[in-house]
């Protein structure tokens, strides 16, 4: 049995149900046309990976995505607890090394998500720092539920307080490359994502003149 999991975490793409504080500015067609280019990204970057992976959904399986891995709905109350709930199952199944991920990262590869699992040969905790003082990955030798108990999700200080508590409980841990997801139509203008992706800068420039 392969020894390393990598989960990644994908919204059931629906308009006005993505990206909303980007739709603010770009409408909803917007933010959803963006957030499909970027699950696109996150299912390339995931493609050639040698250790196993599951794909969990925010709603419903969509079998078109990742066609042959494994595929679930997330299940918990908010964010930590359906995080928590998908490394528990992983490590019951026997993993020894597990690294989560999401699904909106403009810049997130195959080195970056390998480099994680890498990192747990010689640490128990690894993060992957948003720029925004969240975090697009977190990885781990066993279960941490402190990691997932009573965070601030969504605020920028939760990767702080995320480590904070980790060595108040001598727990060791390793902090990867720092990227940046997109909240805001500033940060889509900023990415390389966006600006060597000529036709999607076409679709939102004709949705902004339409509003």
């Amino acid at each position: 049995m392969n020894k390393e999991l990598v989960i990644v975490f994908v919204k059931n793409i629906k308009l006005g149900k993505v990206k909303t504080r980007l739709a603010k500015t770009i409408g909803n067609q917007g933010a959803f046309d963006v957030y499909s280019e970027l699950v696109k990204v996150t299912e390339e970057a995931t493609q050639n990976l040698q250790a196993d992976k599951r794909i969990y959904f925010s709603d419903a399986v969509i079998n078109t995505k990742w066609k042959n891995d494994y595929k679930t709905i997330q299940e918990g109350k908010n964010l930590g607890e359906r995080m928590k709930n998908a490394f528990t199952k992983g490590f019951e199944d026997g993993y020894e090394r597990i690294v989560l991920i999401g699904s909106d990262l403009p810049d997130i590869s195959l080195e970056h998500i390998e480099g994680g699992l890498k990192s747990l040969n010689s640490n128990e905790v690894v993060f992957g720092p948003a720029i925004d003082g969240g975090y697009y990955l977190v990885g781990m030798t066993k279960m941490y539920h402190s990691i997932f108990n009573n965070k601030p999700w969504s605020e920028s200080h939760l990767l702080e307080v995320t480590l904070k508590d980790l060595s108040q409980e001598n727990i060791s841990y390793t902090l990867l490359e720092a990227l940046n997801d997109i909240d805001t139509f500033e940060d889509l203008e900023n990415s390389a994502f966006y600006q060597y992706n000529e036709s999607l800068q076409l679709k939102i420039k004709s949705l902004i003149e339409d509003v």
